[in-house]
């Protein structure tokens, strides 16, 4: 009995690993989330922290691909070479600089609800680039549709309409001592200012997505070579974001980092953020599949709501709360109907083995002298049967 006990637990364990990594991530979103907030509430700069952040995460990657990865490397050709480039301008440049400042804008909470976009913008991309078919008459094609305009509802939602706050017991009297101390002039700012931190929150959310569709082809090149390939954008991504921060950023001291928040913003989202969620994700990926994988986003707003009201007395409105839940209903509508596709095509590809299979099976009940044709057979199949005794003795016996 004690010995089914220790199976039964053995067994829950192991199907509950998936699970566990994937909350455990979504803590380490959080974190960086906020540690990156207060971070650039301290004047550092976006640039410098995106250059540094994958400078490490190239650092901490770059040893497990040279020992995990180092034979049959593919050849960097010209096509390579540019979709890395193009990756790396899309992952660490546009998309973690667009996504800092609009971050310093607004607040971690409302940048990890529009971050639960990406699937919404990767699926319109994907049907601009006819990586995906529109079959309208598929009831798990109207809900990506109908997930896919949710989403985008909700994201409107939360950049035009604010609305009241919702207070929290714990944040009520910091709520009221700030109200204090704010002006009108000082509101009207903060409204322009939310209004362009959602507008950079969107493109950057918009790259990730273009990151996806072009790292889906390059995937063939580098199945094997995972580590490599995060490896080399997260490098081409570094000098990129080098070359981007001397043109816009000409303050030598903002380059100065010390045993600071800032060199923990930076160490973090290298470690953390980049290279263990990369590894971890592309585990969890392979065995349950991507949808699996980004279903687990908007818990991420959650830790960090709470978060955020603890650590640094985020506000959270209204508005922000309906455009969050709308874009949560879209990208679980968009996810079930990706997964439906993806049954439906798993079957697909199974029917003509089970056709095949099924003629086999026939064939050999007949002894091989006859064959029973159905409707769903495959149009040519091609039989070898072996030839009687006779006549291999007359063939024989021809000079």
């Amino acid at each position: 009995m004690s010995m089914e006990k220790l199976g039964c637990c053995e067994s829950f364990l192991k199907s509950s690993k998936p699970y566990f990594a994937m909350i455990s991530l979504q803590f380490g979103y959080a974190g960086m989330n906020i540690i990156t907030k207060i971070s650039l509430n301290t004047g550092m700069c976006h640039y410098v922290l995106v250059v540094y952040r994958h400078a490490i995460a190239t650092a901490v990657i770059a040893p497990f691909a040279f020992f995990f990865e180092r034979k049959a490397q593919p050849k960097i050709t010209f096509t390579i070479f540019m979709q890395l480039f193009i990756l790396g301008l899309l992952g660490p440049v546009i998309d973690q600089n667009f996504y800092y400042m609009g971050l310093k804008y607004t607040s971690p909470t409302f940048s990890c609800a529009i971050s639960n976009m990406l699937p919404a913008m990767t699926f319109i991309l994907a049907v601009l680039f006819r990586m995906e078919v529109l079959d309208v008459k598929k009831l798990w094609c109207q809900a990506k549709i109908a997930g896919t305009v949710v989403t985008v509802a909700g994201a409107m939602l939360m950049t035009i309409y604010k609305g009241p706050i919702v207070e929290l017991f714990w944040t009520k009297y910091m709520h009221l001592q700030h109200a204090n101390d704010t002006t009108p002039s000082s509101n009207s700012n903060d409204n322009k200012d939310f209004l362009k931190g959602s507008i950079l929150l969107i493109f950057a959310t918009l790259a990730w997505a273009s990151l996806f569709v072009l790292q889906a082809k390059i995937l063939k090149t580098y199945s094997k070579h995972q580590l490599t390939l995060t490896t080399l954008v997260c490098f081409i991504g570094t000098l990129q974001a080098v070359a981007v921060t001397f043109v816009m950023e000409h303050n030598p001291s903002a380059w100065k980092i010390g045993w600071d928040m800032n060199l923990l913003a930076a160490a973090y989202s290298g470690i953390v953020a980049s290279s263990i969620t990369y590894y971890v994700q592309g585990i969890v990926m392979k065995k349950r599949g991507p949808v699996f994988a980004t279903a687990f986003s908007p818990l991420m707003m959650v830790i960090v709501a709470i978060m955020g009201s603890f650590v640094l007395a985020e506000k959270i409105f209204l508005g922000g709360v309906i455009g969050a839940v709308l874009i949560v209903i879209g990208l679980y509508a968009v996810l079930w109907g990706k997964q439906k596709e993806n049954e439906v095509t798993h079957c697909e590809m199974l029917e003509p083995t089970k056709n095949i299979n099924k003629v086999t099976e026939d064939v050999e009940a007949n002894n091989g002298t006859e064959m029973k044709y159905s409707d769903s057979m495959l149009s040519t199949i091609v039989i070898s049967t072996p030839a009687s005794e006779t006549i291999l003795k007359k063939t024989s016996q021809e000079p």
